[in-house]
């Protein structure tokens, strides 16, 4: 599943190619693609014709662009979109052929590149929804800042994830906690900050969540630089372009190869239905409590 750095790259195409520009037609090609929008297919229609996407927005692995009405006044609504496992939003010149998972489509008034959402497993999805106040949809309001955003908080991160009874991966993951980070991210951050995921976060020193939190923002923000992680021909940016984070990667996906530090084999272990990847060497599982 795309995260932060891959949907940041989406962001950062739908701002140069999409927002400002009004919405002249809106084509649903299957059901799935607008399944969160619960009024239906011709509602969601209804909703985004006429209206101008004024901007692109990211919290987590969400996207929202806020939508104003046709006399420029702010509607109160946005486009929602969940890339989920493959989705795509791709910006595209009108006769360049459909792609074979096509979902949905957007033209503008001014006739050049419309904007497609493409998605093959159809686990992603677009929606309307009240965006009221400062625009942040409902939806999303639970989804903590992430650690690139400005007003992210460092002293509450930190005191929130000492105060949790549990696995520091699994708090990484924890979306309510911080926000845009998978299981890549996690797996490369903990590597640079020499803990197993597996370490308690009640037993985790401030010098601990400093270091771990300084892994978590130079892995994240040397992954956009690169455009992101690219797996396959499914995590793109709206030009279709991949993202070359792949090649640097530390331990995600590097079983039995030498840790880039110390040379010892990666090794790969089972994690909530997934894998992780660390060093055992730099990073030594903790010693089980004792029971008492």
């Amino acid at each position: 599943m795309p995260e932060l750095p891959e949907v940041e790259v989406v962001r950062r195409g739908l701002e140069r190619w999409v927002a400002g520009r009004t919405v002249r037609q809106v084509e649903v090609h299957h059901p799935r693609a607008v399944r969160r929008h619960l009024e239906g297919a011709e509602h969601f229609v209804a909703a985004l014709t006429g209206r101008t996407l004024t901007a692109a927005h990211r919290r987590g692995k969400y996207l929202w662009l806020p939508l104003a009405e046709p006399d420029g006044a702010p509607s109160g609504r946005a486009l929602v979109a969940h890339l989920g496992m493959s989705g795509q939003l791709l910006v595209e010149k009108p006769a360049e052929p459909d792609e074979v998972h096509l979902r949905a489509r957007f033209r503008f008034t001014d006739g050049g590149r419309e904007l497609r959402f493409v998605d093959q497993r159809t686990f992603g999805g677009l929606a309307v929804e009240d965006a009221p106040g400062d625009g942040l949809p409902a939806r999303l309001a639970h989804i903590a800042t992430d650690p690139l955003d400005p007003g992210f908080d460092v002293d509450a991160f930190s005191a929130a994830l000492r105060r949790r009874h549990t696995e520091v991966k699994r708090a990484l993951l924890d979306q309510t906690l911080i926000g845009g980070i998978g299981n890549i991210y996690a797996d490369e951050s903990l590597w640079r900050a020499r803990l197993h995921g597996a370490r308690p976060t009640d037993k985790l020193t401030r010098a601990q969540v400093s270091d771990l939190l300084e892994g978590v923002r130079d892995v994240l923000g040397e992954s956009l630089a690169q455009g992101g992680t690219s797996f396959d021909s499914l995590y793109v940016d709206v030009n279709g372009q991949s993202g070359y984070f792949s090649r640097h990667l530390a331990v995600y996906g590097q079983v039995d190869r030498p840790c880039p530090r110390c040379g010892t084999p990666i090794r790969r272990e089972s994690f909530m239905n997934r894998s992780s990847y660390s060093c055992p060497q730099c990073q030594p599982r903790p010693r089980a409590r004792s029971a008492r």
